[in-house]
């Protein structure tokens, strides 16, 4: 289990009792985490004249998809190029069909034209840069087997990272704030004061107890399922994709809560273009990965499948996203895991643990 490397394993191993109690704390970490980050992410955007979306877009996702381009290097110096690579795919679909989809059900959620126009596009095109590099590999490999990421393909993945964020802070300029003319003016008066640094400070120590809260959660469960006999191929399949986009999820579903729907669309298309340039691309350059096959025919298609739906329901009229174009997403999440499970258990599928 990758996501619980960052947490000592002599932690979990505790009476289930006392698992149980982790299991309690964690999620209360969780919901305490993803409220204060939410509640700082708002203020901060309204105290340097931000909006909200793109501040969800570039701050707090990656605030959230840090830990996952840790735990992908660490994988992948561990010799687990598939874990590496498979955290970033994985995560994507989980963002764009679970979570996205999820909040989508239980609210409206309103179509910013300025980030879906911009940001949207590099959401898809991120997707499929690293859909055709993957196939560019493996043409000049002369077949799917044996396929391995370069070094260089990871360094450029990084080199496009520094320029999605460049180009993020220029949009951000160019984005009108949601916020009335008395109340802007008001806000940038406090750049100075204590305003921004408070913010910053509370964001980071929300996103830091989300993180901590979600790590234990994953790996507490992870010890009561197998104390239950759960097999460890299905544990892989499930936790380790859910897992690490768990801070996206309970961040994404405390800005419904507290009324920002904004952050929730910024986070996760921001989430997804860090998955492929700073995910993947932080793995790649540090340790050649090694891509699996089932990547070919299972795992890069559901991305894609994933990502043209949320582009094709952006395209769709209205001025908000409707409740059915969460039921399609969530029934491709479903789909796709009832696929995944279904080899696992076939024995097509072969998860390290």
């Amino acid at each position: 289990m990758v996501i619980a490397d960052i947490i000592p394993h002599v932690v979990f191993e505790q009476h289930s009792a006392i698992l149980l109690l982790f299991v309690a704390v964690s999620i209360s970490l969780l919901v305490f985490g993803a409220d204060r980050a939410v509640i700082a992410a708002v203020r901060l955007a309204r105290a340097i004249g931000m909006s909200t979306v793109i501040i969800g877009a570039t701050v707090v996702s990656l605030g959230t998809t840090s830990p996952e381009a840790f735990v992908s290097v660490t994988a992948a110096f561990k010799g687990k190029g598939g874990l590496a690579l498979g955290n970033g795919v994985g995560s994507i679909i989980c963002d764009t069909a679970l979570i996205f989809g999820l909040c989508c059900c239980l609210r409206r959620l309103p179509k910013d034209r300025f980030i879906l126009r911009r940001h949207g596009w590099l959401q898809l095109g991120s997707g499929v840069l690293l859909a055709g590099v993957l196939l560019a590999l493996a043409w000049f490999n002369g077949g799917f087997v044996g396929v391995v990421i370069p070094r260089v393909v990871g360094v450029v993945f990084l080199a496009l990272l520094v320029g999605y964020m460049w180009i993020s802070v220029r949009w951000a300029r160019e984005h009108p704030t949601e916020l009335p003319e008395h109340e802007r003016q008001a806000a940038a008066g406090a750049i100075g004061g204590t305003v921004v640094v408070g913010s910053l400070l509370m964001l980071v120590a929300g996103l830091a107890l989300v993180l901590v809260g979600s790590n234990v959660l994953i790996g507490s469960v992870e010890v009561l399922a197998i104390r239950c006999q759960v097999p460890r191929s299905v544990l892989a399949v499930t936790l380790v994709a859910f897992g690490t986009s768990l801070p996206e999820l309970v961040t994404g579903i405390a800005s419904i809560v507290k009324g920002h729907p904004e952050l929730l669309i910024g986070n996760v298309i921001g989430a997804d273009i860090l998955n492929v340039l700073f995910v993947v691309g932080a793995s790649s350059a540090a340790v050649p990965l090694g891509v699996p096959l089932e990547f070919y025919y299972l795992h890069i298609p559901i991305m894609l499948l994933a990502l043209v739906l949320l582009r094709t329901f952006i395209w769709a009229d209205g001025s908000t996203f409707r409740r059915s174009h969460g039921v399609w997403l969530l029934v491709t999440f479903l789909g796709y895991y009832g696929l995944m499970l279904t080899l696992v258990l076939l024995g097509y599928l072969q998860y390290s643990q």
